[in-house]
């Protein structure tokens, strides 16, 4: 390993099992890596990259060896195991940590010899189509993209695309670590109390995911772009759908609309289902946002309905106004 493995990326996870921690020990993890270096970046809900470079030095270790001291303090003090990637840059250390298996530390010793032969839709940041249109002309892999000019890869997928593509595929990444970065996400789970096989149990789950996630993010004036849901079966297996919102919302109604769409979309047919998640991505502020204006009275009145229940919670507490599917 390299002295310039100094980027770690880390995903947490209840020791034993699959789930993410919850909100208090998520926090206090960030904490944790607070202790080791200032410059921590949260990846909601269950990550973080950090920058060791100046730990590295204080501890006298390298990468692979701080990331192990991080993993016992992380499980002795929250119960939490770790996946941690290293790298010379948050792209490596993204996809090092991708590859690592529970408990484990993945340092990248070269760029060149760890992203030859994988599939180019392993490159973080290049999405299905992308993907889907470089494998159309036979880039497919990693190294046959890095292989290509730039001028092709520019001319394939337009020129800020291309020239992105190119550098992942060479291993560069531009970006950095930015801690207290506003979030970009917000997430919220339902475990329940044993495994669920009825639709109509998921159904009132992700009317409560909805509605917290609506009230927290217009309690921040922020809207998401897409929504994604993830189901967790009785076998530790996950499903994860995700769909881009027709408009920018944190409207619970169409938040839960979009939820059900998703549901339906997966096909469950008497599964097993063990705990439900939706995370809201793509935030930004509402005041940005753009709302397509309508002449049906009854999505208006919804709208100032649910300003006035707002109101209501901020003074007397989060349940005091909840749907009437949810009272029962």
């Amino acid at each position: 390993m390299t002295a310039q493995s100094s980027i770690l990326c880390l995903r947490f996870r209840v020791a034993g099992g699959d789930r993410h921690p919850d909100e208090a020990a998520y926090a206090g993890l960030l904490a944790l890596l607070g202790a080791f270096t200032p410059t921590v970046e949260a990846l909601p809900p269950d990550g973080a990259l950090a920058d060791v470079r100046g730990a590295l030095r204080y501890f006298d270790r390298d990468a692979t060896g701080l990331a192990a001291m991080i993993r016992v303090r992380a499980l002795a003090l929250y119960g939490a195991d770790c996946v941690i990637g290293a790298g010379p840059n948050p792209l490596l250390a993204r996809m090092a940590a991708r590859e690592a298996g529970p408990g484990r530390t993945l340092a990248v010793d070269g760029a060149a010899e760890f992203l030859t032969g994988r599939p180019v839709a392993a490159l973080h940041g290049v999405g299905l189509a992308t993907a889907r249109t470089l494998c159309g002309y036979g880039l497919d892999t990693v190294d046959r993209v890095a292989a290509a000019p730039l001028a092709v890869l520019q001319r394939i997928l337009g020129a800020r695309t291309g020239r992105e593509v190119y550098e992942k595929a060479h291993g560069i990444d531009r970006t950095s670590v930015v801690p207290h970065a506003a979030a970009r996400s917000v997430g919220a789970e339902r475990a329940f109390p044993r495994d669920e096989l009825d639709p109509a149990g998921h159904r009132r789950a992700l009317v409560s995911l909805s509605e917290e996630l609506g009230a927290r993010m217009r309690a921040e004036s922020q809207v998401c772009r897409s929504l994604s849901l993830t189901v967790r079966y009785a076998d530790r297996t996950t499903t994860t759908k995700s769909r881009v919102l027709y408009e920018p919302t944190a409207h619970s109604a169409s938040l839960t609309g979009t939820a059900y769409g998703l549901l339906d979309a997966l096909g469950l047919q008497r599964a097993r289902v063990r705990g439900v998640a939706l995370r809201a991505e793509g935030l930004f502020p509402a005041e940005r946002a753009a709302h397509q204006l309508t002449f049906d009275p009854a999505d208006e009145k919804a709208r100032r309905i649910e300003a006035a229940a707002d109101r209501v919670r901020a003074r007397f507490g989060p349940r005091a106004v909840i749907p009437g599917s949810l009272a029962a």
